[in-house]
């Protein structure tokens, strides 16, 4: 399974992103399932209708819906660990999205990812040693 931010749906959802090119010829690629979780698509709801209006958010759920990418179900007891990302990227910070992919790579057990934000998965490490291979990293 690959890792799927907010980022990189937002970027194939809109001609005019920056990354649009690059998420578009990485979902051709696609050569596994794309997995995300809750707080990625909240987030990238609220992103689509802001920078494209309703219509892009509700096309968005539509494909989730019909099974374009899988969900990871955060429960209670992930709190602790999420609560231990956040405080730990600080810095940069981390978001709740993006603590709840490090803990999404952590259960699967790989780290590929399909993210815009390349300064916090080049930085974040999942089961604290691990980097993340970003699939749409700039060259």
């Amino acid at each position: 399974m690959i890792l799927a931010d907010t980022g990189y749906f937002v970027a194939l959802a809109n001609p005019r992103d920056g990354w649009h090119a690059a998420a578009r010829d990485a979902l051709e690629g696609l050569r596994a399932p794309l997995v995300t979780t809750w707080p990625v698509l909240t987030e990238t709801c609220h992103l689509l209708t802001t920078r494209l209006g309703p219509d892009a958010q509700q096309r968005f759920v539509q494909s989730v819906r019909l099974g374009a990418v899988r969900l990871f179900e955060l429960t209670p007891a992930h709190l602790p660990r999420i609560e231990a990302l956040m405080r730990k990227y600080a810095a940069l910070p981390m978001d709740l999205a993006d603590a709840s992919l490090v803990l999404c790579a952590e259960d699967l057990g790989r780290g590929e990812i399909l993210s815009t934000d390349q300064r916090g998965f080049g930085a974040y490490r999942w089961k604290n040693r691990k980097p993340f291979k970003n699939l749409l990293a700039r060259r």
